[in-house]
């Protein structure tokens, strides 16, 4: 499969991806905002069923970039939308 390129900003909209895809796309994409100095993103994953939603957050409870998360307000999506907090870069390891 060929890579997708996306432009990163500080809204990632999952509708046109499929559930599959979205643990290693969200691992990435993250990476790329704290990369980039992002500290707040917002991932829109839609209401519908909750699926999608259950499966972005349970994929945010282990990625350590993250510091929170929590629903959008209505005016960015409500439950629709995640709002992530991200921890930011981390600095190079020292030796001791």
């Amino acid at each position: 499969m060929r890579p997708v390129h996306i432009r990163i900003t500080d809204v990632l909209d999952l509708h046109t991806f499929r559930p599959e895809e979205v643990p290693d796309l969200l691992a990435d994409y993250l990476a790329e905002c704290v990369r980039l100095g992002y500290r707040s993103v917002r991932v829109v994953h839609g209401k519908g069923s909750g699926t999608l939603k259950r499966r972005v957050q349970s994929a945010l409870r282990r990625d350590p970039q993250v510091r929170a998360f929590h629903d959008a307000p209505p005016e960015a999506g409500g439950w629709g939308a995640t709002i992530v907090e991200l921890r930011g870069p981390q600095p190079p390891a020292r030796d001791p």
